[in-house]
């Protein structure tokens, strides 16, 4: 697997992530009651649509210049 190969395995994983931690906190905010928690699971659900931009950035920009068939 080259680096790139890899970097957009990893980019998918940290989105994974991002998500199962926004889904997480909102199971705990609605458990517990404590509004940090929303304020994680907003930042987490922001980060996961960031790397999403930046994955698709990523696979275009590689697509283009042909390193990625």
């Amino acid at each position: 697997m080259t680096l790139k190969g890899f970097h957009i395995v990893f980019i998918v994983f940290s989105t994974l992530l991002a998500v199962s931690v926004g889904a997480w906190c909102i199971w705990i905010d609605l458990v517990e009651g404590a509004p940090i928690y929303r304020a994680g699971a907003i930042w987490s659900f922001v980060a996961a649509v960031a790397l999403i931009v930046y994955g698709v950035w990523f696979y275009r920009k590689m697509k283009k210049s042909r390193i990625i068939t």
